[in-house]
């Protein structure tokens, strides 16, 4: 039987830790905080990142460092600005798999969280994991599909171990374009937020969804992705499903911006982290660094880090020089 630890106890990580586990998979959830780890361990229920579900006694649950390496598969669910530390302090693991589930871009290197990965362990063991995954959704065993990219014949490893009956994997071999798809998708989830926070419709939404796919298209073929991958599960497919759910962490930011919150103010009240936050200054400075155009990424960079208006930047989008429609 595989051996799995899940290091990362946030919703995203304890959904999957409990997919695994429900596939009789020994699973082990490691938590960075000791004192968290026997709340959970006591409590069965995860009530900071997925309250109000259970978990079973099969699943194990620590903050021993020494027990957490005891795996073949680690399958890291950090927010991507603690990744860099802790692959670091798991580097002597002798995993066989390491499984990337983690969302973002570090805003210090510009670094994809394969790139990080690849500093402390083995390229060819490195996959990632992405794709439209509402956690609380996994969680309640609805339907979801996924995609796993990799650079070697392993991603079939990882599309059986994470395969069932509700959650359904596909694989690719573009690692670029799965993770920048599932990275840049949510600073285009805070500008459809700023959208619903303003009173807006559908008209801007569906027009943000459509022009936010272009210019993270755009950017990923500049930096090495198949523009094809962008059409796919862990672009149009994640784009869609966090710019419209209602449990969308990084849509909801965006509504309270656009109802006139300030980000630091909303973000000292959450636990969960809003990744599309940290994100979108290292988009902003990929766009530059790729001498991309990436209007909205740089209007909500504006809201976000330069305090214009929500309105002001609304403005600002729709009376830009009048071209023609590209899509990449």
């Amino acid at each position: 039987m595989s051996k799995v630890t899940v290091f990362g106890d946030g919703g995203w990580g304890t959904a999957l830790a409990l997919l695994l586990c429900s596939k009789g998979v020994d699973t082990t959830l490691w938590s960075v905080s000791s004192e968290y780890a026997e709340y959970l361990d006591k409590n069965r229920e995860n009530v900071k990142f997925l309250k109000g579900i259970s978990l079973p006694k099969e699943l194990k649950i620590t903050a021993d460092d020494d027990l957490a390496m005891e795996a073949e598969y680690a399958v890291f669910v950090v927010p991507c600005e603690h990744l860099r530390s802790v692959s670091r302090r798991f580097k002597g693991g002798n995993f066989s798999h390491i499984v990337s589930a983690t969302k973002g871009i570090e805003n210090e290197s510009l670094e994809r969280p394969s790139e990080i990965l690849t500093e402390y362990f083995d390229r060819n063991k490195i996959y990632i994991l992405s794709g439209p995954s509402i956690s609380v959704e996994v969680a309640k065993n609805m339907p979801t599909t996924v995609v796993v990219a990799g650079y070697d014949g392993g991603k079939k490893d990882i599309q059986d171990l994470f395969m069932t009956d509700y959650f359904r994997v596909y694989t690719s071999g573009d690692i670029i374009g799965v993770e920048l798809g599932g990275a840049l998708k949510n600073v285009i989830a805070i500008s459809a937020g700023i959208s619903d926070g303003l009173g807006f419709g559908t008209n801007p939404k569906a027009a943000l969804l459509s022009r936010g796919l272009a210019e993270i298209t755009r950017l990923g073929v500049k930096m090495g992705a198949k523009a094809a991958t962008f059409r796919g599960l862990s672009g149009i497919g994640d784009l869609t499903t966090t710019c419209i759910s209602t449990d969308s962490r990084n849509r909801g930011f965006g509504e309270q911006i656009g109802k006139g919150r300030k980000s630091k103010d909303i973000l000292k009240e959450t636990e969960m982290i809003v990744e599309g936050y940290a994100t979108c200054r290292a988009a902003y400075e990929l766009s530059k660094k790729y001498n991309v155009s990436m209007p909205i990424t740089q209007k909500v960079y504006e809201v976000l880090y330069e305090n214009k208006s929500p309105a002001e930047a609304v403005k600002e989008l729709m009376m830009r020089e009048a071209k023609e429609e590209d899509y990449e």
